[in-house]
């Protein structure tokens, strides 16, 4: 499979950051991308460093404008599109939302992000509901992609629940990145936790995994001396770990990188670990500790 991920620092201008993924989406298909993957919210600034209920004007309906927007583009390229949005289900109700376009155009599938951080600078709690469509993998023209959500990868539950629905391919829009008061030194170890564990996820399930993370200093919508630098990074693992591709930490990055899925199933029977789960004693993975 032939997958496209566009890395992008964003501005306040929507139709701006709308705009450039649009030219990032065709540039990607005239090389031959069959799968595009956009990083989480996608269309502008990642607003949960603060708490204000204006915010949810920018939420809208799926389907909505950008499911229109980024359809056409599908369509127009006959590509499939991974799309990450802020979805207004009803007043007082808002998500998360991956979108998942056909190469025709119409939404294959959608995953509600299910795991809301809450974190200083990372605010989610306050604008997003858990979602509740479960870790249902999406079928499209290029096969069943287990759809997760930034947070989500830090959970092997969410990934395995993915593979064991039939997920042939695990992607991640993600939008983290390092706090100005930690140190040099624990700010790479975060971000190689980061990256680790997903190719952990890889590994167990012997899937590749697709994470696109956005790049560039967003500043504080309050404080100039504050903000997060997001720290790209966005990479492809193949089904035993190991690094297809990795992007800049610092810079904007499009890129193609071939998968051979037909590997998938040489490694699982390598390593059938599927088969040698002990299902019968894994009871207890449902409570929240055991004491």
């Amino acid at each position: 499979m032939r997958i496209g991920i566009i890395q992008q620092h964003n501005t306040a201008d929507i139709g701006l950051n709308k705009q450039r993924l649009a030219d990032g989406i065709r540039a990607l298909a005239g090389q031959g991308a069959q799968l595009i993957v956009l990083q989480e919210l996608h269309n502008g600034l990642y607003f949960c460093q603060t708490e204000n209920v204006d915010i949810f004007d920018q939420a809208e309906p799926i389907p909505g404008p950008s499911t229109d927007y980024y359809g056409q583009l599908a369509r127009e390229c006959g590509v499939v599109i991974v799309t990450s949005l802020f979805e207004r289900r009803a007043a007082g109700l808002y998500h998360n939302t991956a979108v998942v376009i056909e190469r025709d155009g119409t939404i294959a599938g959608c995953y509600r992000k299910m795991h809301i951080p809450d974190d200083p600078g990372y605010y989610e709690k306050f604008y997003f509901t858990p979602g509740d469509l479960g870790f249902q993998p999406i079928q499209t023209s290029v096969g069943r992609l287990g759809v997760l959500v930034c947070w989500d990868q830090w959970y092997p539950e969410a990934a395995r629940l993915m593979a064991l629905r039939g997920a042939e391919l695990l992607i991640y829009p993600t939008a983290i990145g390092y706090d100005d008061n930690d140190t040099p030194d624990e700010q790479q170890r975060q971000r190689m936790a980061w990256q680790t564990v997903q190719r952990g996820h890889a590994v167990a399930n012997g899937l590749p995994v697709v994470t696109v993370n956005r790049v560039g200093r967003e500043p504080h919508p309050d404080h100039s001396d504050e903000g997060i630098s997001f720290w790209g990074t966005s990479f492809v693992s193949g089904p035993q770990g190991e690094l297809l591709f990795e992007a800049s930490a610092t810079e904007e990055t499009q890129s193609i990188i071939d998968v051979d899925m037909k590997r998938c199933e040489h490694v699982r029977r390598w390593w059938p670990f599927l088969r040698d789960r002990r299902i019968e004693d894994y009871g207890d993975i449902a409570r929240r500790y055991i004491d």
